[in-house]
């Protein structure tokens, strides 16, 4: 198994893997992302996100898709949005590489902190977070507002 950063070509497998991590979350239909969006996003000027890839004999079996934010009181962090591994790869290392590879991506860059979120039905991945020495927060709570709520918002502005 190699892991390695990710390049434009491998945003038809990058979106694969979004959809069966959609399905594993119980909702497939809520991916509108395209390959193109992701080539776009990811590969620009000034990019959005960035990779990294676990590879198996030529097959990308996993990835870990993360991007740079800043905390007021801690600074430069990272947010790790997903990481994804094939279901037919899962216990086979390739989601402990990648974790393994994004805190060393952190301590390469200096940053203060590095987070993401997890499902509270997901016990495998609570367990295996907190074996890594990561701490579950219990006392926050994810907000988020969707395209449409954000339309109807700013019509509400008007």
């Amino acid at each position: 198994m190699i892991i390695r950063k990710g390049t434009k070509e491998d945003m038809p497998a990058a979106l694969e893997l979004i959809k069966e991590l959609a399905i594993f979350e119980k909702e497939p239909e809520a991916v509108v992302v395209t390959v193109e969006d992701l080539i776009r996003d990811g590969f620009s000027e000034n990019p959005l996100f960035y990779t990294f890839f676990a590879e198996v004999e030529g097959e990308i079996v996993g990835m870990a898709l993360y991007y740079y934010r800043y905390s007021t009181w801690k600074g430069k962090t990272i947010h790790l949005e997903d990481l994804i591994v094939k279901e037919k790869m899962r216990g086979t290392g390739a989601g402990s590489a990648l974790y393994q590879k994004i805190m060393e991506q952190g301590e390469k860059e200096g940053v203060r902190r590095i987070e993401w979120n997890v499902l509270d039905w997901n016990i495998n991945a609570i367990n295996f977070y907190e074996k890594s020495g990561a701490e579950i927060l219990s006392d926050w709570r994810v907000v988020q507002m969707d395209e449409e709520g954000i339309k109807r918002f700013v019509a509400k502005l008007n």
